[in-house]
């Protein structure tokens, strides 16, 4: 395990910088969110109906699911620095190819290419796991996360102020020289922090069993997935509550959209404070329950007539409080299973966090293509955190089980 005191930033010979990790965590946001006001318009561009352009969403997560389940494996076989450069390029030629696509079908295809700057999420949190022991890894990979909260945060009101401005294609233009300043930081200061091993992908394989048989880490898997799944079905539905509903503009729905990322950096700085002092199981109860709470309260007040923006982007800030404190717990949990295989777990852990948050945004844009209320939206993301909350208490009660044995 990488010792912290040697860590020189600007030193691709020494374990990265949290600047680095904090920023390559937060190209992989900012391609989920910041185009996401220009949604509408890029659907009458396209002369595309808004359900075809929502693939550029729920697509583009399933795509990124699949693309971690390969990621995690590869870097725990030959390195993290390797995969993380290679990935970055790939996604500047794709975001390139989104800029100038002729129609909305090559538009979805390097929309998909785009995929691969997930890895930012996956290896940002493997990296931090190799430097540090669960209950600290934790903390740090809290503190990465709140710094990458701010992109979420301030993404989509740059985009949608790009969208009125100049057009849909700006926000992509802005990806491209974020993209391409991320990949130059990590060459300069991406040091290598896995133990990379000589053997096969079928040696490596057999090793899978250890993890894929502990109950502890699909638990932490699901508390993780059904959490963010309440998160990734705002993002399926709220650019259509927002332009529909609630008729905003681009540049207050992006207002908008930025209300979860300011519960998720709080979220984010309280685990990066407290999670090594109550340990990751408490953390992770805490905000399934502030999410569940939220939520349940957002579509009692729908229910009753209370149909504001105001009141639907306020409560969906508890969204984001609740994955602060779910996320990184659940994900330091789930690489401490098994830490030789962190890698794999951080990428088969995301793959599910991500292949289920591109469930719930394509169940909420099918869902609000047959409504003109933001309930349905609210009603999934009540759900998928209730099943967060039954998971963590899962975990929990296995944990007392193993420890009694």
């Amino acid at each position: 395990m990488t010792t912290t005191s040697a860590v020189r930033f600007l030193d691709r010979t020494t374990p990265p910088h949290i600047a680095t990790l904090v920023l390559l965590a937060g190209i992989a946001a900012m391609n989920m969110s910041v185009f996401l006001p220009s949604l509408p318009a890029m659907a009458a561009h396209f002369q595309a109906d808004y359900s075809v352009m929502q693939l550029a969403v729920s697509g583009y997560l399933g795509v990124t699911a699949a693309l971690q389940l390969v990621i995690g494996p590869i870097s725990d076989r030959y390195g993290r620095r390797p995969v993380i450069l290679g990935c970055l390029a790939i996604f500047l030629v794709a975001t390139l190819g989104c800029m100038f696509a002729p129609s909305v079908e090559v538009f979805l295809v390097f929309r998909m290419m785009q995929g691969v700057v997930a890895v930012g999420l996956v290896l940002s949190r493997a990296v931090v796991r190799d430097m540090y022991p669960m209950n600290e890894a934790a903390s740090m990979i809290g503190y990465v996360t709140m710094g990458m909260a701010l992109v979420p945060m301030v993404a989509p009101m740059i985009g949608g102020a790009l969208d009125q401005a100049f057009g849909w294609r700006a926000a992509f233009i802005f990806l491209f020289l974020s993209g391409a300043s991320i990949l130059a930081m990590a060459w300069a200061d991406q040091g290598e922090t896995a133990e990379t091993r000589p053997t096969s992908f079928a040696a490596q394989v057999r090793d899978y069993p250890e993890l894929l048989t502990s109950r502890r880490f699909w638990g932490y898997v699901a508390a993780s997935a059904f959490a963010s799944g309440a998160f990734f079905g705002f993002l399926g539905g709220a650019p259509l509550v927002a332009s529909e509903v609630f008729g905003l503009s681009p540049l207050w729905a992006g207002i908008g959209f930025g209300a979860p990322a300011i519960g998720y950096a709080v979220g984010n700085f309280l685990s990066g404070r407290y999670s090594a002092r109550f340990g990751v199981n408490r953390m992770i109860l805490a905000g399934t329950i502030i999410v569940t709470t939220g939520m349940g309260i957002s579509l009692l007040l729908i229910l009753v007539g209370l149909k504001t923006a105001f009141l639907f982007f306020a409560f969906c800030c508890t969204v984001g409080l609740g994955n602060g404190l779910v996320i990184p717990n659940a994900a330091a949990g789930m690489l401490s299973v098994r830490p030789h295989l962190a890698g794999t777990a951080s990428g088969l852990g995301s793959a599910f966090m991500i292949g289920g948050g591109a469930a719930m945004a394509a169940i909420t844009g099918t869902l609000l293509d047959l409504s003109q209320s933001a309930a349905p939206l609210v009603a999934v993301m009540f759900t998928t955190s209730a099943l967060a909350l039954a998971s963590v208490l899962y975990v929990i009660r296995r944990e007392r089980q193993v420890t009694a044995a």
